[in-house]
């Protein structure tokens, strides 16, 4: 039964739980600013160093399943001291590595820390928070997440040109090691006097019809294009591409570069809980800030790539960056809608496989990018990011197409229940539209 007001533990328990998740942001989009010296470090082309991305972020994807099927079965403090401990050893290995596999491995690690990360903390945030708290502690939850991508633009800049590669990350991933015990003195999977959710033991064999139970689920569904669409944008030019193409294709110096990637999470910080409070307290407006941001996403795209000559003015530069980054708060719809039509005991399984539309369409353009940089590598660099850009917008406009195909299949799976005499989380009002829908 779902807990009917947060109290002084449940904050102080999801406080602890989400430094992990911070830690595990700037891990992630450490790379973001480091792209350049780590291409000089291991001596690599645009390819190769979409590759280190490439990697961390598909074993993320591929780790969001198996990571909602662990959380259902173990718990999200285990979960969450395991993924403390595996960053803090990817990023030591990452500090210390020589070489091009060895900088692969370590991200690899790291990659994996990271994944189990975010879906613990939801889960935390269901057990302990009532249902409709859920969606403001979420928001909350990646605003925060976004200080420690935060760290990893100027501040990261600045102490990598101080003190160095290996000592920087070095410190990072130690103290990250540490913080896992931090995380198992302090975290609780339930509050005091509330029955533990109930564990579901799965074996290997039912995992596919575990995980195919509920992408069948429509609410799950739209989650997971809700998340390609939303949250890929701003996470691919955070994560690798973005500093590059400023200081490459823009010629911005590289702390004016920072300063504009700061932009995608200063925004996203701000924005969050502005966000989450809204569809909180107006759950039917979910999808329509959905709508309005990737009509605005694919207005910023098309000036990105049409703008003649290729180089922005910097003003504009800010503000389709600004625009951009509210794809982080726009993502965290995805697992509100997860939230409300999964169980609590089966809901990070679902959460898992919604997450997964993200970090998938990150995983590609990240590779397809460096790819066709490879290809037109003799042309100018303001030519050739739009070039290799236009992947990124392939994919936003096939995302586009599938979340409005759901949407409209979700509503009709609302509207079903509800006719039936079901309860139903959100009340819809039916348009004109709906009528032409089959659930």
């Amino acid at each position: 039964m779902p807990v009917d007001r947060a109290t002084k533990q449940a904050w102080l328990i999801w406080s602890t739980a989400v430094v992990v998740y911070i830690a595990a942001l700037f891990h992630r989009t450490s790379l973001g600013v480091a792209g350049l010296e780590a291409a000089v470090r291991f001596d690599v082309g645009p390819a190769a160093l979409g590759t280190f991305t490439v990697l961390q972020i598909g074993l993320y994807a591929l780790m969001q399943v198996p990571t909602g099927l662990l959380v259902d079965r173990f718990g999200p403090r285990r979960v969450l001291v395991a993924a403390a401990l595996l960053m803090g050893v990817g990023q030591v290995m990452f500090a210390l590595a020589s070489s091009y596999p060895l900088g692969l491995a370590a991200r690899a690690v790291l990659g994996v820390g990271d994944a189990m990360t975010w879906v613990s903390v939801l889960r935390l945030a269901a057990a302990h928070f009532p249902p409709r708290r859920f969606t403001v502690v979420m928001s909350l939850s990646a605003a925060l997440g976004g200080a420690g991508n935060l760290v990893a633009t100027v501040p990261l800049t600045l102490l990598l040109g101080n003190a160095g590669w290996t000592a920087t990350f070095l410190i990072a991933g130690a103290a990250t090691a540490l913080y896992s015990a931090i995380v198992a003195w302090r975290v609780r999977e339930a509050p005091d006097g509330a029955p533990q959710p109930p564990v579901e033991a799965v074996p290997l064999r039912t995992v596919a019809k575990r995980v195919a139970w509920a992408w069948r689920v429509p609410g799950t569904r739209l989650g997971f294009w809700v998340h390609f669409t939303s949250m890929s944008t701003p996470a691919m030019l955070g994560l690798l591409w973005g500093f590059p193409y400023l200081v490459e294709a823009q010629g911005m110096s590289r702390p004016e570069a920072s300063a504009v990637l700061s932009l995608l999470v200063v925004v996203a910080i701000v924005a969050g809980p502005v966000v989450g409070s809204v569809i909180a307290r107006r759950p039917e407006w979910r999808m329509p800030i959905v709508g309005w941001y990737l009509a605005a996403a694919l207005v910023c795209w098309a000036l990105l790539l049409g703008w003649p000559g290729g180089v922005l003015p910097v003003p504009l530069l800010f503000a389709v960056f600004g625009v951009l980054a509210l794809g982080n708060p726009a993502s965290g719809v995805a697992f509100a809608l997860v939230r409300d039509y999964n169980p609590l005991h089966r809901v990070s399984t679902a959460t898992g496989v919604a997450n997964v539309g993200g970090f998938a369409a990150i995983t590609f353009s990240a590779l397809a990018v460096g790819v066709a940089l490879d290809l037109v590598s003799g042309l100018p660099a303001a030519q050739a990011y739009r070039i290799a850009f236009l992947s990124v917008v392939s994919l936003l406009v096939l995302g586009v197409w599938r979340t409005a195909v759901w949407w409209r299949r979700a509503r009709a799976a609302v509207f079903a229940a509800a006719e039936r005499g079901e309860h139903v989380p959100v009340r819809l009002r039916r348009r004109r539209w709906d009528v032409l829908v089959e659930a």
